[in-house]
């Protein structure tokens, strides 16, 4: 059965995201080149046929050429680099990646603007990098997706995000709703409502369309997506081996995934595709929205303590 191999290369990373699940004593992570090896070797032998490589930041490997290449020879034949996209910036590194048989480019930019871009990422002088590398990426013609986080200081921009990304030439988004897994668990304000986020879900959506742009929402349940559902994207629902430095696991089992399914859940038209809600979602809201979504009463209130303002 064919499949996805994601590799977690490391956890270190040139940006330090306010929102990233990542923590200080991970940054000294990262999987060996011999391990990283390995790993694709044993994937091919189970039969996946796709490979992601993501981080932290792999961009910032020496071996990345190298371990791109290996997967190339060992017949992957889609090749994806999770990158935040500063190094596409800087001289001739994105042609290289490319030229080692880097088949598809996905770049999180976090948010558009200039000023929440570089609060977010805590690294002054780096917008411009980002900017830079991103035109160099929709320049190289390579199969490209740009990734928005949706938290509570991004969400009110993603339809100006969605514009701005197609006057650069960008086809396809990615909006991923932020997880409080890992170090972001001791930041809860940055997690919204998801009744407060989805009207801008929703108009970021409907410019993409008007664009002809592809849009995926991913860790949001369908039915609070209502017309929209059809965005909803699950990437644990293919079949999907994670190698980090400390395990191997199915993405579905991931903590980053929606696990739960509460009362609301039952009987739901997309019961058999929705993955669920993630358990940090329903620790600080509770299966309310979900159950008005369903014509039903709640069945579980929070257990954290409630969000500051």
């Amino acid at each position: 059965m064919p499949g996805l191999l994601d590799m977690i290369l490391g956890y270190d990373c040139n940006l330090w995201c306010d929102y990233c699940t990542i923590g200080p004593e991970l940054r000294g992570r990262a999987l060996s080149t011999a391990h990283a090896l390995a790993s694709l070797r044993q994937g091919r032998a189970q039969g996946l046929d796709a490979l992601s490589i993501t981080g932290g930041e792999p961009t910032i490997r020496p071996d990345l050429l190298a371990i791109v290449r290996a997967g190339r020879a060992l017949g992957f034949a889609d090749v994806k680099v999770q990158s935040n996209g500063l190094m596409y910036a800087h001289g001739d590194n994105l042609a290289r990646l490319l030229a080692a048989g880097t088949t598809r480019l996905h770049v999180s930019i976090h948010t558009h603007r200039a000023d929440r871009y570089e609060q977010l990422v805590r690294r002054t002088g780096t917008y411009a990098a980002m900017v830079g590398g991103l035109q160099r990426a929709v320049a190289s013609g390579a199969a490209l997706v740009v990734d928005l986080i949706v938290k509570r200081d991004t969400m009110a921009d993603l339809p100006a995000a969605i514009d701005w990304l197609a006057q650069l030439g960008v086809r396809a988004v990615d909006l991923w709703y932020v997880s409080l897994t890992d170090a972001n668990a001791a930041h809860p304000e940055s997690l919204p409502r998801m009744s407060e986020a989805l009207p801008f879900v929703a108009e970021a959506l409907a410019r993409g369309r008007r664009q002809a742009m592809t849009l995926r929402s991913l860790h949001v349940p369908r039915c609070l997506l209502g017309e929209d559902h059809a965005h909803a994207w699950d990437p644990g629902a293919d079949r999907v081996v994670v190698v980090t430095p400390e395990a191997t696991f199915a993405l579905k089992d991931s903590r980053l995934a929606g696990r739960v399914k509460v009362p609301a859940c039952a009987g739901c038209p997309f019961e058999q595709v929705c993955p669920g809600v993630r358990p940090d979602y329903l620790a600080v809201f509770g299966d309310g929205e979900i159950a008005a979504a369903r014509g039903q009463a709640a069945t579980r209130g929070p257990t954290r303590l409630p969000i500051a303002r």
